[in-house]
């Protein structure tokens, strides 16, 4: 039996430039509903990780995360327009997506909620097929160009909770 998810319209305000912005229950549903065996999925084919603002200060949680998901043996490539070409624990810095020597598989975004629908763009333009935004980081534009474009997100996660979580 198949149970059809009721979608109620309402407005939110849009991050980027403050205006009303109609969105239904139904992507909220979806971003907070994603399966454990979905999540775990995604997690165990992900061989190469862009992880967009890397930082190089220890005490940041992009660093932190940086260094749990070159431990936990993924490929990880840190970009940061502002750090391209110097390197955070031993990986080359990338200004952007386009600048990466090989293919990914998933992009893990530690941007504010107001960059995400550009990060969105361009990682489709990459032919990205998953997209993880840390915590608190949401914008309802960006999830609905993503799901209309194929590519799985994974919002206001972090695979460093998860991994341990799911226990992979």
């Amino acid at each position: 039996m198949s149970v059809k998810k009721a979608s109620v319209p309402f407005l939110i305000k849009e991050p980027r430039n403050g205006k009303d912005f109609n969105v239904s229950t139904e992507l909220i549903h979806d971003r907070y509903n994603l399966e454990d065996r979905k999540i775990a999925d995604i997690l165990k084919k992900v061989k190469t990780i862009a992880l967009i603002g890397a930082s190089e200060k220890p005490e940041r949680d992009s660093y932190k995360v940086l260094a749990f998901l070159i431990n936990e043996g993924f490929q990880v490539f840190p970009i940061n327009p502002l750090l391209a070409g110097n390197t955070i624990m031993n990986q080359k810095v990338y200004a952007c997506l386009a600048d990466l020597p090989t293919p990914i598989d998933m992009l893990d975004v530690f941007r504010q909620s107001k960059y995400l629908y550009d990060i969105v763009v361009e990682a489709k333009q990459a032919n990205i097929t998953s997209i993880w935004t840390q915590l608190g980081v949401t914008d309802a534009k960006a999830e609905l160009l993503a799901r209309d474009s194929g590519i799985t997100m994974v919002v206001d996660r972090c695979p460093a909770i998860e991994i341990p979580r799911l226990k992979l």
